[in-house]
């Protein structure tokens, strides 16, 4: 184990646009919250909506940080330690091309509200399934409380398979990339929704195109904490 960064609760894997560029600021100051620096926001003004009611709306993506998933929080397997996760990632971001993503537009995803690429995803899906398959030796195994947890998103058969396969039900021909704005907006008015959905658009589809050019590991240090940003590793070219 790295003396210097000690074993944490959960490790992550994500895709992150480049720390600091317009990108990371425009979802970090969304959230209200920068993942690589810890630095806090004050919520944007949004008609409707009140700095208490945005900040509960977006609680879930803030303690996670501004990201798309690759690889959903895993622990790590016994023997296995944060040096040995690094040195894996950093194996697989060299035989992975970096790449452009497409067009990213606001959507509802489920009940909340996200970015979503439209185009062409083949490199995307198949980026994110190489870091499911390739560092899933890593994780430890889900508990009976975790598998059960999990299955209270009323998963087909097929997901429940993935589930059992990966620790995760939305992988490979189940992924979907995304960066979630918000979390659930069941509580929500349709007025506030539609202010929520204007807001990101005003914000997000300005700016110019995301480049996938690196993964990044995130932590959890203990159970409940923030998720924090420890490292990112370029991918090649």
């Amino acid at each position: 184990m790295n003396s210097e960064h000690p074993l944490p609760y959960r490790c992550a894997v994500y895709f992150v646009p480049e720390v600091h560029g317009d990108w990371w600021q425009a979802g970090s100051q969304w959230l209200g919250r920068c993942a690589a620096s810890g630095a806090t926001f004050d919520p944007p003004d949004i008609p409707g909506v009140t700095p208490a009611e945005f900040q509960a709306l977006t609680a879930d993506p803030r303690r996670y940080g501004w990201h798309a998933t690759l690889k959903a929080p895993f622990a790590l397997a016994a023997g296995q330690s944060l040096d040995a996760l690094r040195s894996a990632m950093q194996a697989l971001a060299l035989q992975l091309s970096a790449f452009d993503l497409p067009p990213l537009r606001v959507s509802d995803l489920g009940g909340f509200l996200a970015l979503r690429p439209e185009g062409e995803l083949t490199q995307l899906n198949a980026t994110a399934a190489a870091c499911v398959q390739a560092l899933h030796p890593l994780a430890q195994p889900l508990n009976d409380r975790e598998l059960a947890r999990r299955r209270q998103a009323r998963l087909t058969p097929e997901q429940d398979r993935l589930l059992l396969a990966w620790g995760y039900p939305w992988v490979l021909d189940h992924f979907h990339f995304h960066l979630s704005l918000t979390g659930p907006l069941a509580g929500a008015s349709p007025e506030q929704r539609a202010a929520l959905t204007a807001a990101a658009h005003a914000r997000f589809e300005t700016l110019p195109t995301c480049r996938f050019g690196q993964i990044a590991l995130f932590t959890e240090a203990t159970p409940g904490n923030d998720f924090e940003l420890l490292e990112t590793m370029d991918l090649h070219g």
